[in-house]
């Protein structure tokens, strides 16, 4: 039976976990594909987080090479970034199997997501059996850290908010809280913004892309499409 499951990885060596570290405002989505023996060529999308902050963390990180900006879209940059280091000279003082993890590469499964963390990285993606998904499982038990969020069957509906990061529901939750959505509002998106300590653009663009997904997920579904 497939399995759709989400968990984070506790792990402060993996790539870019040092970056997310030093630039916590930042939401980065990170990918990959790892070849052999070599750490693989990174993709990595970051919203929010001063751009200068952002990158003067990326050329301090030891993982990352030369890196190129591919676009941006908003408050979201698109990084190409170069390996600066083998898998076996970032991870093998930190990891005792590394051939475990290059073999996780094989397994019947497909990582949709990664977000990387302060703390880590968050996975989610599908796995066409359980035993695809207990290598993930138990292979990060041994080497570091493992928490699971979810875990459901293929094709299962998935509560509305499911596609919400951390950051978006924390700026809802607040928001919602400080009474900024009240009529008439009792705080202000700056009030959001400070208590969330970011700024107020940050906090504009987290509630409204939190709100459009709300808004995909929910009623959007029901719509008639508009008549041409």
């Amino acid at each position: 039976m497939p399995l759709v499951a989400e968990f984070d990885i506790g792990c402060e060596h993996l790539p870019f976990v040092g970056v997310a570290s030093t630039v916590p405002d930042a939401t980065m989505v990170l990918t990959l594909q790892f070849n052999h023996d070599e750490l693989p060529l990174f993709i990595l999308s970051v919203t929010d987080g001063g751009r200068e902050a952002v990158e003067d963390a990326l050329a301090d990180a030891a993982v990352a090479g030369e890196y190129t900006v591919l676009g941006r879209a908003g408050e979201t940059r698109r990084y190409q970034v170069q390996p600066g280091r083998t898998l076996e000279e970032h991870l093998g003082p930190h990891l005792d199997d590394l051939s475990g993890l290059e073999a996780l590469a094989t397994t019947d499964a497909v990582i949709e997501r990664i977000e990387v963390l302060p703390t880590g990285w968050r996975q989610s993606g599908w796995f066409a059996h359980r035993e695809a998904f207990d290598a993930f499982r138990e292979f990060w038990q041994r080497n570091a850290g493992f928490r699971l969020h979810r875990l459901t069957r293929a094709g299962d509906p998935e509560p509305p908010g499911d596609g919400l990061t951390d950051r978006q529901r924390e700026a809802l939750r607040t928001a919602y809280e400080l009474g900024h959505f009240e009529i008439p509002r009792k705080a202000s998106l700056e009030d959001v913004a400070a208590e969330l300590d970011i700024s107020a653009s940050s906090a504009s663009e987290r509630l409204r892309r939190a709100q459009t997904q709300l808004v995909e997920e929910t009623v959007a579904t029901t719509w008639p499409p508009l008549p041409e």
